[in-house]
């Protein structure tokens, strides 16, 4: 799972600038989703609907929660040194995982990458989730730097040959911002992402080979900051061109070449899923495991990103408002692949409408495992290039952030609320097929349609057991 990667930033979803050539090799041998959504327009609750199968109507986590009681969580600093100021609210231990579902069907489970649903030492941790093996950021903050000072390896922290570097830090007052060097700070030795894939690749080679295993690969990447190694920024300097720097007036940190950074960042995990694929066929198991590819939401618009330079978000608008943080097609549609040779068909495309909880389902049908009681409907049939048996009658988001959110997809129709926390209840209404971007309001000419999603908005939420996650329209 990438990490705010937008539904047109790979080539096999219409991306002209950034080359993905192994996840566009991975869509040719397999299906390609363009109707597939993320849990939520922003991570943590996107990861838990998930893990899950829960949508965000009726999930314990449904916005990202710092966890603010305990201190300065947002101190850098002071987090390394004090992990009880590391991470997030912990998810309950009575939490059923995709994790714990496979682990009770004989499968090895692994979890490389960012997890952000619960602190150390809480029952939130990977370890006590279903996870056999983890290795990664707990925290979803200390993510903002992808040259970290430590990560976790299990519940133990395993220390980096990285200096201490606050998001937020800026280009010194007398640097030259057209100086590589005033950027030096930036760039460390040990770079997350390529630590995490050299875990991930031991994680397979060293399996028990006659247990069949779960790899939940929750990548940072292309998550801002910009950092990536430097070869990824030359080459896409050579195509993009000449830039104007950032200087970190949007977040994160400073980079020279921002546009470059930022292909460079997918191009980058474009070729460890390449690495990856390679080691299967090298392990002489990839005819035998099914690849999920997707994203956790929309792209950002924060810490350099040009999401309309990109395109990033395809055929859904690309400015602030309709992209991550969003309950607009831009910030929770996102590329879905699966590929399985022999199992699911090659250079097929899938318009089926699905979303997240539908993946802890369909992992446990596939896993033989009891499949549990979810939100989700399973995609297996689908999959198999069939009809679903099963199908939604509805998708449901909630979003307590951004003002306050909530949004229904009925078949071709797609309704939105927003602005929420100020009262407001009114839906506006728009026509997917006809109008993907949204630009539409037919809530006047379809009041029918309004009231049918109203009824739906009505029936999927539940009063959150966390008051930070009360809407308070709803939960009065």
């Amino acid at each position: 799972m990438a990490d705010d990667l937008g539904y047109g930033e790979l080539g096999s979803y219409g991306q002209q600038v950034i080359q993905t050539p192994h996840l566009d090799a991975l869509a040719r041998e397999g299906t390609r989703f363009t109707n597939f959504y993320a849990g939520s327009p922003v991570c943590a609750p996107s990861r838990y609907v998930l893990l899950t199968g829960r949508h965000t109507g009726h999930a314990f986590i449904r916005g990202n929660d710092e966890w603010t009681e305990r201190g300065d969580v947002w101190n850098y600093k002071e987090a390394i040194k004090n992990p009880e100021l590391e991470g997030q609210r912990p998810i309950p231990a009575s939490t059923l995982t995709m994790g714990e579902v496979l682990q009770s069907a004989g499968y090895q489970t692994a979890l490389v990458g960012k997890w952000g649903l619960g602190a150390p030492n809480t029952e939130g941790t990977p370890n006590r989730q279903g996870f056999d093996y983890f290795f990664g950021y707990n925290c979803q903050r200390q993510a903002h730097n992808l040259y970290p000072v430590h990560l976790w390896e299990n519940e133990l922290k395993v220390a980096l040959n990285n200096d201490t570097v606050p998001p937020g830090t800026k280009l010194t007052a007398e640097a030259n911002p057209y100086n590589p060097q005033a950027y030096d700070a930036f760039t460390q030795t040990d770079y997350a992402p390529q630590k995490m894939q050299e875990k991930a690749l031991e994680f397979i080679k060293n399996r028990d080979k006659e247990s069949p295993f779960l790899l939940y690969y929750a990548s940072p990447l292309p998550h801002v900051p910009l950092q990536v190694p430097q070869p990824y920024v030359e080459k896409y300097r050579d195509i993009i061109g000449e830039e104007k720097p950032y200087l970190g007036q949007n977040g994160y940190f400073p980079h020279p070449s921002p546009k470059a950074a930022y292909a460079g960042m997918i191009n980058y995990l474009d070729d460890q899923v390449g690495e990856l694929v390679a080691l299967l066929k090298q392990e002489g198991i990839y005819e035998n495991t099914l690849i999920i590819f997707t994203s956790d939401n929309g792209p950002t618009y924060a810490g350099g990103v040009d999401p309309e330079y990109f395109n990033s978000a395809g055929p859904f608008p690309n400015a602030y408002g309709r992209t991550k943080g969003f309950t607009y097609e831009g910030g929770i549609r996102v590329p879905l692949i699966a590929s399985w040779p022999g199992h699911i068909p090659s250079e097929s495309i899938s318009q089926h409408i699905g979303a997240f909880y539908d993946l802890l389902p369909t992992i446990s049908e596939l896993a033989g495992a009891v499949i549990p009681q979810t939100d989700g409907k399973s995609l297996v049939p689908v999959l198999n290039g069939k009809q679903a048996k099963n199908t939604h009658n509805f998708l449901y988001w909630e979003f307590p952030s951004y003002n306050g959110q909530q949004a229904v997809r009925m078949g071709r129709w797609k309704g939105i609320r927003k602005d929420m926390m100020e009262g407001n209840l009114a839906i506006e209404l728009y026509d997917l097929e006809n109008d993907p971007a949204e630009q539409h309001n037919l809530a006047n000419k379809h009041p029918d349609i309004v009231e049918r999603i109203r009824k739906a908005m009505e029936e999927a939420h539940e009063e959150p057991e966390i008051a930070k996650f009360k809407i308070p329209v709803l939960d009065k």
